[in-house]
């Protein structure tokens, strides 16, 4: 048997990292994170509050020795995607002396005690909220399951000061203004896992957004439940036309990008300040669900199509140019093709700019759970593609009508599919979610904006080349 230098023989060598790993010092740490833009700010929080207390960051999870799965339970889907990848990661940790397999999100916060048992390889369930239980989960001295808040029990909220490690493309990061929803709608399960909905105060998110700019963020994408209703926690009706107002003057930023508004808490004020402010997006994002009066009735989300139409044009008329998204849910219980048909024939009517669409997941402890689950999958699959069928020929056209325009772009970097390729997005482009521009020619810095000249579209995505650097006011004004 071979000695090392320090005279032990090699079972006995143990390195520096080891030992911490023994003692529950610091670890290398890997983060997988799953579903949405408010998943991600969290997953920033929990990497900054790491590296605060020592802990390294890894890019690559296998290289790890303590992997955390930031899960999403949203729809069966999601959950499923989430079991896979703890699954995946136990798999990479396998032979990793005293490995630790954290598991946060939402999947933890309402189905811990009840996957526990068949998930033996986890470590630790965090639930939401609790992102000072993140470091002694991963060195193994949290409780295995902690106590879960009750339903609409959750009370917490991110601030200005909380740091955050960035893990989206350059340039742009999401801004979370507000936790939790108060509406009720039947599929959702969101309010019993976030609780009611809080607001953050404006001056707190204007000195976040003030951080942003200084660490060379040019777009904010403002990120909630339910972001039209900003402020009326806290009795103010027109808290969002105020928050955009704030973030207008933060010096630096270029974009300002309004993600997830609800029709029903969606004023006039806000929108005239997106139409009127120069760093604010004429962008607006807002899940409709549907267009069917009985199923959105259903949904216990009321309206109808000649409604949400109406709503729509006006916000077009308040907003010139505006650039509209939405989603929808089909497979709904209950729901029939002639549902569909009008679903179909409110899309091809208004023309979207972007647009997805979920098929429905029956989710415990929502008020549609008792209606059922009386759509086949096969059948949600096909309603699913038929209403993206009905989409793209719109997508496409209104993409094909911005060939010859110069558009202002943030650069994101290379291109994922080839290195000879620069990829970014114009202020119509959110992102993860929509399109983007595919720059064939030209150079700028990731992170930075540049003048684009279009010349070609697809369904989703544009082709240009940069012609020049971006004028000082953005695209958007």
């Amino acid at each position: 048997m071979s000695d090392h230098d320090d005279g032990r023989p090699a079972t006995a060598q143990r390195t520096d990292a080891e030992r911490d790993l023994e003692l529950g010092g610091p670890r290398r740490v890997g983060l997988v994170s799953l579903g949405c833009p408010k998943n991600r700010v969290d997953a920033e929080l929990m990497l900054a509050r790491l590296r605060a207390e020592g802990h390294e960051l890894v890019d690559d999870p296998q290289q790890a020795d303590a992997i955390i799965v930031n899960t999403c339970a949203f729809i069966d889907e999601a959950k499923e995607e989430s079991i896979e990848a703890i699954l995946e990661a136990s798999q990479w940790l396998e032979g990793r002396e005293d490995g630790k397999l954290v598991v946060t999100g939402c999947l933890a916060q309402r189905h811990a005690p009840d996957i526990a048992d068949d998930l033996p390889e986890v470590s630790a369930f965090v639930p939401l909220g609790e992102v000072g239980l993140v470091p002694k989960a991963v060195t193994g001295t949290a409780p295995r399951i902690p106590e879960l808040p009750e339903r609409y029990g959750a009370t917490f909220l991110d601030d200005a000061t909380a740091a955050r490690v960035l893990t989206s493309a350059p340039g742009s990061a999401y801004l979370k203004i507000s936790e939790g929803c108060d509406h009720q709608c039947s599929f959702c399960a969101i309010p019993a896992m976030r609780g009611r909905h809080r607001s953050r105060p404006v001056d707190d998110l204007v000195a976040e957004a003030t951080t942003l700019a200084g660490q060379g963020v040019r777009e904010v994408v403002l990120v909630a439940q339910d972001s039209s209703a900003y402020g009326h926690d806290r009795q103010e009706r027109e808290g969002l036309s105020r928050l955009l107002t704030g973030l207008d003057g933060v010096d630096g930023l270029d974009w300002v990008r309004v993600m997830y508004a609800y029709p029903n808490t969606l004023s006039e004020k806000t929108l005239r300040a997106m139409a009127e402010l120069p760093s604010v997006c004429r962008y607006l994002d807002m899940p409709l669900q549907h267009a069917s009066r009985r199923v959105l009735k259903d949904m216990a989300r009321g309206g109808s199509r000649d409604h949400l139409r109406r709503q729509l044009e006006r916000a077009r008329e308040l907003v010139p140019g505006l650039v509209l998204r939405t989603t929808f849910i089909v497979g709904f219980p209950g729901e029939t093709e002639d549902d569909v048909a009008e679903l179909i024939g409110f899309i091809e009517e208004v023309e979207f700019d972007h647009l997805g669409v979920f098929t429905y997941s029956q989710q415990d402890g929502t008020t549609a759970h008792p209606l059922g689950d009386t759509v086949s999958e096969e059948e949600k699959a096909a309603r699913r593609d038929a209403v993206m069928e009905a989409q793209a020929p719109i997508s496409k056209r209104l993409n094909e009508a911005r060939v010859g325009q110069e558009l202002e772009v943030l650069v994101e970097g290379v291109h994922p599919e080839s290195e000879h390729l620069l990829v970014g997005r114009w202020w119509g482009q959110a992102p993860d979610v929509d399109g983007t521009v595919i720059l064939t020619d030209g150079h700028a810095e990731p992170g930075t904006l540049a003048r684009v000249l279009i010349e070609e579209a697809h369904e989703y995505d544009l082709v240009g080349r940069i012609v020049g650097p971006a004028a000082d006011a953005p695209e958007g004004s």
